[in-house]
């Protein structure tokens, strides 16, 4: 039986595909018709031998299809994954895509990659300036910060708090994690646990490293050992054990933070441990026999506190306009991951894609969601493959500076071989999902 949680991120994810793919196709739909070129179909998702609804309204058919794939606009005169050849057969007519001058066939092909685009970036503002924008200081994690090994090898310690990144405050300090990944990063400036401020160059290939070791999250938030929860009957309940308690010492060892105290517990099997533990302002002794599997039935305190801001009509354009530009710059700047056999297998498919919508429905985290789509799906299809948006402008691109068009039997053959190679690639992408899912 199908989750709650499953069906509201499916839900959320088919909304927002279906408002993404009729903009998209919009975006080629008034260019076409604007130029004069005959729009013979207009459909949401695809619609193999049967459509689920179709009305024709002066010359164009509008539908919904039954596989939800993508979406498509069928232009009269352009070779396309109708692969309409009776079509191309005959003599060009005036109202062809095939007819139109290269500078108007360019615009109606960038149609679609352009509304996405845009329509990423104004969702952004509209988050903005409707829910206001979530900070985390650095202040709200007062114990500072865990850096990974590999960080911890360019200069980086334990209980380090980042005070600044090239110069400039984080909104959120977790951002560093995807800043390091991604952007380019000249120095960081950290304030140690001797009071000390330090500046630290970052090496320009720190991002592939972080990549190929698998430590994605170069800094943790260092958490206090405080229990968020005790398990009923469990050895921590039995022995007095409280939600709220902070573990200061565990067999006359200090702890300093949570992670200390997890890998005391994974080290040491002593039966019985003695705790001492702050309740209140006062400490309490308690002594615990571990279950058999070497637990005593506790969950931490892992507790953020942001800080939710009010932005302004101006301040969210800007701030949005920069949200999507970065959003958009470390896609990209990622894309050279897919290249290498590690990023190979992280490919994802529809469940990935469905995983960063909030498994409750929460309108901020679905147009979040929607805009981060709006802008890969901008990204995707202006790559140059044939049969995306992308071939078709790399071919008008050559026709535009050689002055030579090219032969509708080579764009057939194009066409086709993108359309595959797009098959394939879905396949495995979702194929990808499926194992993980099996697998764990």
């Amino acid at each position: 039986m199908l989750s709650p949680e499953f069906l509201i991120k499916a839900a959320q994810l088919f909304l927002s595909l279906s408002i993404l793919i009729i903009l998209h196709e919009l975006g080629h739909f008034i260019p076409a018709k604007f130029f004069g070129t005959r729009v013979e179909k207009f459909y949401l998702f695809f619609d193999v031998k049967y459509s689920l609804f179709k009305k024709k309204i002066g010359e164009t058919i509008y539908g919904i299809g039954w596989l939800p794939l993508g979406g498509y606009v069928k232009i009269s005169g352009m070779i396309d994954e109708s692969f309409d050849k009776e079509q191309m057969s005959k003599p060009p007519q005036p109202w062809e895509f095939r007819s139109k001058p290269a500078w108007q066939r360019l615009i109606i092909m960038l149609g679609g990659v352009t509304v996405n685009l845009i329509l990423g970036f104004v969702i952004y503002m509209m988050v903005l300036f409707v829910w206001g924008k979530e900070t985390l200081p650095q202040e709200n994690i007062p114990l500072g910060m865990q850096p990974s090994e590999i960080i911890q090898e360019i200069g980086f310690e334990k209980g380090d708090k980042i005070i600044n990144v090239d110069g400039k405050e984080l909104d959120n300090v977790l951002e560093i994690n995807r800043m390091l990944l991604f952007r380019p990063i000249d120095y960081i400036t950290v304030k140690k646990n001797s009071g000390l401020t330090s500046v630290i160059d970052i090496p320009n290939d720190i991002g592939n490293e972080i990549f190929q070791s698998g430590q994605i999250n170069s800094f943790s938030p260092i958490f206090a050992a405080e229990i968020d929860s005790v398990i009923p009957d469990s050895p921590a309940l039995k022995s007095g054990l409280k939600s709220g308690d902070r573990i200061l010492s565990v067999n006359n060892e200090i702890v300093e933070d949570w992670a200390s105290f997890s890998n005391w517990m994974d080290t040491n099997d002593d039966d019985i441990i003695e705790l001492i533990v702050e309740r209140n302002n006062l400490n309490y002794n308690l002594s615990i026999d571990r279950d058999s599997d070497g637990t005593i039935g506790i969950y931490p305190a892992f507790n953020i506190s942001t800080i939710n801001k009010s932005v302004g009509l101006v301040d969210s354009v800007v701030q949005g306009f920069n949200y999507g530009y970065w959003t958009l710059y470390e896609y990209v700047a990622g894309f050279q991951f897919i290249f290498t056999k590690k990023g190979a297998q992280q490919l994802g498919g529809f469940g990935t894609i469905g995983s960063i919508f909030p498994a409750k429905w929460d309108w901020k985290g679905f147009w979040l969601s929607t805009a981060l789509l709006s802008i890969i799906l901008a990204f995707m299809n202006v790559l140059p493959i044939p049969a995306l948006d992308g071939g078709h402008v790399m071919f008008l691109f050559y026709e535009m500076i050689t002055g030579k068009k090219l032969s509708d039997k080579f764009m057939e053959t194009a066409t086709m071989i993108g359309f595959f190679l797009l098959i394939a690639l879905v396949l495995y992408a979702n194929g990808n999902d499926v194992y993980r899912f099996l697998n764990g």
